[in-house]
């Protein structure tokens, strides 16, 4: 038995302070019920995927019936599932093994977070939180500011990354030039304005060598998706992209950021692929250096290759390896619950041909990396999804 992705919708993308979160999920559950032709009474199981909401809006719980309060999917089984930046990518993975168990049909996934806030110091608190709090230093710094946890962190491996391989802030750059090019033909990104090189390089500088637009920002959206079984597919005439793989990992007390690698090794042999076979990928460039160093990890370039996709164009929509098409998490955004559903949509429809004109050319297999958290010394959790066309 297979798992079908006949349905996908999505909100727009970002800083919407006076909308709430069940707003913009009832929108990508409407699209997406609509997308795959079915009812909300039709769907047997709905995970709800939200990272940051018991600290900005203060529901710690009954998160899933609150979200979806407003939708049309009210009454039906549901429960929410946290997991940092990977909370939907792992309500996705729990959705594939309800099906794949027999137990559900048809079981609806939706990612949705409400980041932004009156009080602007609520999601940078609540982004430190995905750290073990009970080991880290004190995260407020002169004056009692929130610091950017996360970004320090990034930048740290940035800098040891570029010591050993040559990358330079210039590909960074790059990297966030091509995501807003991208994103400006996305209708639902967060930042649709492109930018040059030297816009990025010049913009302030968060941690080095970070720029602010090397970051990607808080912001407000949800993403949803329809999976069934292939039976029901058939007997429905419903068709699309099937999961090869869903795999979710977490981190070891040993890992020295091997968590990607291995989690990547595992989804490979599970689906019967390659890395060669790829043909676009969603990744998790929460800050830009991640486009060029987590592809090693995928095993989809070798050691120290990293720079060449984005010097060669490689990377660009009609490149050899698409990455990030939809402008990724430093562009199309990255409201950390819908984060991973929303890598998901958008593999799903270039699967499908409905990107217009950032389309990647005949796509068969797509592959997303959704990190969460850290803890010991990387990521705490890793989604690798592969899809087919």
């Amino acid at each position: 038995m297979e798992t079908i992705i006949i349905g996908t919708g999505s909100s727009r993308f970002g800083m919407f302070v006076d909308t709430p979160a069940r707003t913009l999920a009832a929108e990508a559950v409407a699209e997406a019920l609509k997308d795959a032709g079915l009812e909300g009474k039709d769907v047997g199981l709905v995970l709800v995927g939200n990272a940051v909401g018991g600290v900005v809006t203060g529901q710690e719980m009954i998160r899933s019936q609150t979200i979806l309060s407003q939708s049309l999917l009210v009454g039906r089984p549901m429960a929410a599932v946290e997991n940092a930046c990977a909370s939907s990518s792992s309500a996705f993975y729990l959705a594939h093994l309800a099906i794949q168990s027999g137990m559900h049909d048809v079981v609806v996934v939706v990612g949705a977070e409400k980041m932004t806030s009156t009080d602007r110091t609520l999601a940078t608190k609540a982004l430190a939180a995905a750290t073990d709090v009970s080991l880290r230093q004190e995260t407020a710094g002169d004056g009692g500011k929130p610091r950017p946890v996360f970004m320090e962190i990034y930048a740290a491996n940035a800098r040891n990354y570029m010591a050993r391989s040559g990358a330079t802030a210039e590909d960074f750059a790059d990297v966030v030039a091509k995501n807003t090019r991208n994103g400006s033909l996305n209708p639902i990104a967060q930042v649709k304005v492109p930018l040059s090189r030297e816009d990025v390089l010049n913009a302030r500088e968060i941690v080095a060598p970070l720029t602010r637009p090397m970051c990607a920002g808080i912001g407000d959206g949800a993403a949803a998706i329809v999976l069934c079984s292939s039976g029901f597919a058939r007997a429905k005439g419903k068709t699309g992209p099937k999961v090869r793989t869903s795999l979710l990992a977490s981190a070891e007390i040993e890992d020295n950021h091997e968590i990607v690698s291995r989690t990547a090794a595992k989804a490979f042999e599970a689906a019967g692929i390659s890395p060669e076979d790829v043909s676009l990928v969603e990744l998790h460039d929460a800050a830009a250096p991640a486009e060029i160093m987590v592809p090693e990890e995928l095993l989809l370039v070798a050691r120290g290759d990293g720079p060449s996709l984005i010097r060669s164009g490689a990377s660009q929509i009609d490149g050899r390896l698409p990455i990030n098409p939809s402008g990724g998490l430093t562009a199309r955004g990255h409201p950390v619950g819908a984060t991973g559903a929303a890598q998901i949509v958008e593999l799903a429809n270039q699967l499908r041909g409905r990107c217009g004109p950032r389309q990647v050319a005949n796509p068969r297999i797509g592959l997303a990396e959704n990190a969460g958290g850290s803890i010991f010394n990387g990521a705490a959790a890793c989604m690798i999804t592969l899809l087919e066309a």
